[in-house]
């Protein structure tokens, strides 16, 4: 088995895809917007005597903004997933930890974001992109196998 086919399930086709491709693009429009702010300050957007090293900040930065376009596109989807889910799930165990609910009533902190995109995330990993993905255009045919797995 080759090293895409282990990072790359088979590219899901047909109504799938689709779904696949709306979750991406939302999900990453999203992360993009989190991590907007965060990048023009990458090691410090925390502010000052912050608990989180400057390079921790600057990868939490990094993956939301860039992960989030990567995701969007559909490029090196698992990559991205993965800086995706770990930044994720740093953020929902920081959360969880400070006594944050769920969901919050009133507008005040929650985990909740968090452990959606995490489990977004998960999803994106285990299942891939998706055909209509520039994954799928650029490596479905260096994988060996079929380009696109049936959506049914």
């Amino acid at each position: 088995m080759n090293f895409l086919n282990r990072l790359y399930a088979p590219f899901l086709g047909g109504p799938g895809a689709l779904g696949l491709l709306a979750l991406r693009v939302v999900a990453g429009l999203a992360l993009m917007l989190h991590g907007l702010p965060k990048i023009q300050n990458p090691f410090g957007w925390m502010g000052p005597g912050a608990p989180v090293p400057g390079f921790f900040q600057f990868l939490a930065a990094f993956s939301e903004f860039f992960g989030g376009l990567a995701l969007i596109v559909g490029m090196l989807t698992p990559i991205a997933a993965l800086g995706v889910f770990f930044t994720m799930l740093f953020a929902s165990y920081t959360h969880i930890s400070r006594g944050d609910p769920f969901v919050a009533k009133g507008g005040g902190p929650s985990f909740e974001p968090a452990l959606g995109y995490l489990a977004v995330a998960l999803l994106l990993m285990l299942a891939g992109p998706g055909a209509l993905s520039l994954d799928a255009l650029l490596f479905g045919k260096k994988r060996g196998g079929p380009v696109v797995a049936s959506g049914t």
